[in-house]
């Protein structure tokens, strides 16, 4: 019996919630609201003097008498790099502890918070600290220890969540228990519910060499089929009839027995029992990674808790289309010869399925309620790298553990390159194919931290891997040829907001983070980090010249751009932050940000090689 076998339940455990603890989370998270409600024009810190490279700010709440004190760097994209030592809150004149909740309460009114929706919001901004709580208590590896470490290590020793948003751990639904067992910082594996759906509501699709019996005898195994299949036939039933769907184990509990109760009641759905193997939630918790055999598929299923702007479930109606959506994305791509290059590489999301409750269907196909019962399978790491390469996603990239160490600057440390030398290669690897689908193609995907996965030789990025690349996709090319079943994908609005989202997805929400971590932790000019991005996209555009028109049409190095509000729209609708039948529309858009690139058009850069000795 292998230890896999053996898992025992998990309990919960308090330790975390300790008060100095609490205090330092709290303290964590303020600053992180001043410096991001701030990036986004909803705080207006006063300045009131320069201290070499720190200057001293206040910030006035909308109760009298409070104000909140601290130093900041200002960095590029208005991004505010807080001391956060440096925080003192006082209440007439006098210091206070801070208190995140009582933080967001003490702005409320100018953060534009409604009174429905801040009881909400306040339940999230809770659970972000209980979560980061738990993080800090059970910290296992440092910085310089996880840059060694394999990716399923790295993956459970994420901290932070989503750069941008304030309450990113909100995870509504989850209780104690529920936390232990499937949050992905806990690290406790599970087994995977299984039913059948009756083939009137349940619809499996795949890609060709992933057909549903042989994707069942890869999965799950013939005999556990086996069992299955007889829990149909003693029931009298044809399993010819029914597919096989993975449940998560806290949707089947808290959703599918209620919810569905008239389709169990009816056998157009039937609990098989729990499959074999052990799996564990990655960071964007309802993608579950095989732990018994990390070289079968990931399995997405839908979770119905509420996190960050979203229920998170999986609609059956997308379902259809996900595999054609691969497919199609892997017939247009996989000939090029400059992706081909980069290694640029797709997760393909090659098989689906998804139940439909016919008795919510009147609330419309992207109601939280019509998308409780789906699952998809998408191919794991393993089978795209070779034997001596390490992969992490992107998100490690920002990690700073509780001892205040760059994981960024650690794996720099231990490769074989000067800073410079590094930079460019994660450029090459990164930037570099996700301009060449916008300007060859007209088409984006969403290449946010937990997204991607880096492939690294020494320590050192050669080449990513694309997670949802069916989901997360825009079409803009009105030109292509789009299959009926892929034609959701295309969206059509200006070229000005095209290009926002490379100014938005890459430049604001991972590089203006990045650029200060490695000023901060690196000794690397942050000025020169940019230089370097603005090096990546002249060579792309040098080494491209048919495309001359695209560049000149979608203008990379304009001198400023839309400023996109992620805070603000949470915000605004904490349960659901997007229009998702026109989430373009959607976007808060306040301001602009200055290009920190704009000065390079044309240039060749100037390498600062900075040794690492």
């Amino acid at each position: 019996m292998t230890k896999l076998d053996m898992v025992t339940q998990p309990e919960v455990n308090l330790d975390h919630l300790r008060l100095d603890i609490w205090k330092k989370v709290n303290r964590a998270l303020i600053k992180k609201a001043i410096s991001e409600f701030t990036h986004e024009l909803l705080l207006q810190p006063k300045p009131q003097y320069q201290e070499k490279y720190w200057g001293h700010f206040v910030l006035v709440s909308d109760i009298p008498g409070i104000t909140y004190e601290f130093k900041a760097k200002k960095r590029s994209l208005d991004h505010w790099h807080i001391d956060e030592n440096s925080l003192i809150k006082r209440r007439n004149g006098n210091p206070v502890t801070v208190d995140a909740i009582h933080f967001i309460l003490e702005f409320r009114y100018t953060l534009g918070i409604s009174d429905d929706m801040l009881p909400t919001y306040l339940e999230e901004i809770t659970s972000t600290l209980s979560g980061a709580a738990y993080k800090y208590y059970n910290k296992k590896c440092s910085s310089k220890e996880l840059a060694q470490c394999s990716f399923q290590v790295i993956e459970h020793a994420m901290t932070e969540g989503h750069p941008c948003f304030v309450a990113n751990n909100g995870r509504i639904g989850f209780d104690a228990e529920d936390y232990i067992k499937y949050a992905p910082e806990t690290d406790n594996s599970f087994q995977i519910i299984w039913l059948a759906g009756h083939r009137d509501k349940a619809t499996f699709t795949a890609v060709k060499g992933f057909e549903y019996k042989s994707l069942m005898r890869r999965e799950i195994g013939v005999s556990t089929i086996a069992k299955f299949n007889n829990v149909l036939e003693d029931l009298g039933l044809d399993m010819e009839s029914y597919v096989f769907i993975p449940v998560h184990p806290w949707q089947w509990h808290n959703k599918i027995i209620h919810i569905f109760a008239a389709d169990i009641a009816n056998m157009d759905l039937v609990f098989l029992g729990k499959g074999e193997d052990q799996y564990s939630a990655q960071q964007s918790i309802r993608t579950l990674y095989n732990k018994t055999n990390p070289d079968k598929l990931y399995t997405k299923t839908a979770l119905s808790i509420l996190n960050m702007g979203f229920m998170r479930g999986l609609s059956p109606y997308y379902m259809q289309s996900t595999p054609h959506i691969t497919t199609w994305i892997t017939e247009l791509l996989k000939d090029d010869k400059y992706l081909k290059k980069t290694g640029f590489t797709m997760l393909g999301e090659v098989a689906t399925v998804g139940f439909k409750n016919l008795n919510y269907e009147a609330l419309g196909k992207t109601n939280a309620h019509n998308k409780m019962l789906s699952a998809l399978w998408r191919e794991a790491p393993g089978s795209k790298v070779k034997e001596g390469q390490q992969v992490m996603t992107m998100a490690a990239f920002l990690h700073v553990d509780n001892d205040n160490t760059s994981l960024l600057a650690e794996l720099i440390q231990a490769s074989p390159f000067d800073t410079a030398t590094w930079l460019k290669k994660y450029l090459q690897s990164y930037l570099s194919p996700l301009l060449h689908c916008f300007f060859a193609y007209e088409l984006v995907f969403m290449p946010h931290g937990e997204n991607l996965i880096m492939v690294m030789e020494n320590h050192t990025p050669v080449k990513v891997l694309m997670k949802d690349i069916t989901e997360e996709v825009i079409v803009f090319n009105a030109e292509l040829n789009l299959p009926k079943e892929v034609k959701r994908l295309y969206t059509e609005t200006s070229d000005k907001m095209k290009i926002l989202s490379i100014f938005t997805d890459v430049f604001d929400c991972f590089f203006r983070f990045m650029g200060d971590i490695i000023e901060e932790y690196c000794e690397y000019p942050e000025e020169l980090f940019w230089e370097l991005v603005a090096d990546c996209i002249n060579t792309y555009q040098r080494k491209h010249p048919e495309l001359e028109g695209q560049f000149k049409k979608y203008d990379l190095f304009t001198p400023e751009f839309d400023r996109c509000c992620l805070n603000r729209l949470q915000l605004n609708n904490t349960k659901q932050m997007l229009n998702l039948a026109d989430p373009i529309e959607s976007l808060q858009l306040v301001g602009t940000l200055k290009n920190p690139i704009a000065e390079y058009r044309n240039n060749r850069v100037r390498i600062l090689a900075m040794s690492n000795s």
